[in-house]
């Protein structure tokens, strides 16, 4: 196995679209990582965790780290809501 491949089942793009080229499947996976970690953001605020873990979580780990956020409860006694 090479790079492009491992890299695209760990970034989750080999499930969607199995033959980009290296170049554009890691375009592509820091585009969307930079939007999960956007979502991770917002998602961890609106929840009471801590944003900036999350937007970090969301950067490295993409689709994995939003899964896991949408999995937690939501914090109680976090002011929100």
């Amino acid at each position: 196995m090479d790079f492009a491949t491992v890299f695209g089942y760990v970034s989750g793009l080999a499930f969607i679209k199995p033959d980009l080229d290296g170049a554009t499947l890691i375009r592509t996976a820091v585009l969307v990582h930079a939007l999960d970690a956007v979502l991770c953001r917002v998602i961890a605020a609106h929840s009471g965790r801590g944003r900036l873990r999350w937007t970090v979580a969301g950067f490295i780990l993409g689709i994995w780290a939003l899964g896991a956020l949408f999995l937690l409860p939501a914090k109680r006694g976090s002011g929100r809501g």
